[in-house]
């Protein structure tokens, strides 16, 4: 009886050894070999531009900030995934929001937001992606707007769903929510662990979604009846547009010993993005026909043995610009060229999130208080990217 009491013991701290060495050994960043800024070689990468952090910060000692908006009155708000939203005037740190009745494990939570793109003109709606638990014990994700009153005591008032019933899990979550320059809004859902999901047109799970900002759909939306936009995707956590009006998404490739794969995507109306047949540079045999129709194949991806983890992408400098998790650094994209070129690498640790600020700047958050970071003593933190004068 004594031995299989020890023998139980020693397999629980087994356990719990692979888990806490497990987090650090599949969470550390992988080499790179994409051009560092401001190394010079035989094509001259330092070339490029003239970049530098500011001093100023947004702020410190956050917990997972997942999103920054800009108000057109120069207000700041920024929402941290354990359920909070935090509006930074010139009055100061203002808390708008404060929902700890949601799941905010794994990777769940308060996670995007988006303001209307008539914000204080006409429709002052803010919308939020959020991940719950539901009465019968399912994980799932939503969307859901608030009047957002920025006067003298600001505050969210008269919630709405906006879209509901999407699929969610301790992992992948997707959770970016963008305006689109045709003013619908734009929606990135993972697969919640559930690969097959994603090719499943019926399952808003591993989709980018499109609906009106009323929530209806609309009707020239690629299929029938469905908020659907694009689908095969496993965890896209990033949404951009060109100055053209091209669409991209960043989403992560496989997790833990097969880690790499991950993709920076051009996103067409109804393409499938290929998961889980496809994955970054994984491409049909050349006596292989595809188990899908016409698959899109990312137009960068990092391969099998280099991890981005990308998440916030923006449009910046004529460039696609997004941060990397475990890739701990921020990714600029040549459009043009289709070069990929890294900044700061290690010197924020994680990067979650880009946006690009009414002066022209980068802000941009760290995610090292996630449970897969080593954090400094200030963080989490917002801090701006810029271009030297």
């Amino acid at each position: 009886m004594l031995k299989k009491i020890l023998f139980i013991i020693a397999i629980i701290g087994l356990g719990i050894a692979i888990y806490v060495y497990g987090q650090a050994w599949f969470f550390q960043p992988t080499e790179s070999s994409i051009q560092e800024y401001g190394e010079v070689n035989n094509n001259a990468v330092a070339s490029l531009g003239n970049y530098q952090l500011s001093d100023q910060m947004i702020a410190t000692n956050l917990e997972v900030p997942w999103e920054v908006l800009y108000l057109p009155n120069t207000m700041v708000i920024y929402s941290e995934r354990p359920g909070r939203i935090t509006l930074q005037s010139e009055l100061g740190y203002t808390e708008i929001y404060n929902n700890e009745n949601f799941s905010a494990s794994g990777e769940g939570g308060l996670l995007g937001m988006a303001l209307h793109p008539n914000f204080q003109t006409s429709d002052n709606w803010l919308y939020i992606y959020e991940t719950y638990d539901s009465n019968d014990g399912q994980t799932l994700n939503r969307v859901v707007r608030f009047r957002f009153d920025t006067g003298s005591d600001p505050m969210l008032t008269a919630r709405e769903i906006i879209i509901d019933n999407i699929p969610g899990a301790m992992y992948h979550d997707g959770g970016r929510i963008v305006f689109g320059p045709d003013n619908n809004l734009y929606i990135t859902t993972g697969d919640a662990t559930m690969p097959d999901l994603s090719q499943d047109l019926n399952s808003l799970a591993g989709k980018i979604l499109r609906v009106q900002d009323d929530g209806t759909i609309p009707s020239d939306n690629p299929f029938s009846n469905s908020a659907v936009y694009s689908y095969g995707h496993r965890n896209p956590q990033g949404l951009a547009w060109d100055g053209s009006g091209n669409m991209y998404a960043t989403e992560h490739g496989p997790s833990g010993i097969n880690s790499g794969q991950d993709e920076l995507n051009q996103i067409v109306a109804g393409g499938n993005y290929g998961w889980p047949f496809f994955s970054g540079t994984e491409r049909p045999g050349p006596t292989e026909d595809s188990p899908i129709p016409d698959p899109q194949f990312p137009i960068a991806a990092s391969g099998p043995d280099e991890v981005w983890a990308p998440a916030g992408l923006s449009y910046w400098q004529g460039d696609l610009w997004f941060g990397g998790l475990r890739g701990q650094a921020l990714y600029q994209y040549d459009i043009d060229s289709a070069e990929l070129l890294r900044h700061l690498s290690g010197e924020l640790g994680r990067i979650r999130t880009t946006t690009v600020t009414p002066s022209g700047d980068l802000a941009i958050t760290t995610s090292n208080r996630d449970g897969r970071g080593s954090p400094a003593s200030d963080d989490d933190k917002i801090v701006l990217y810029q271009v030297r004068n």
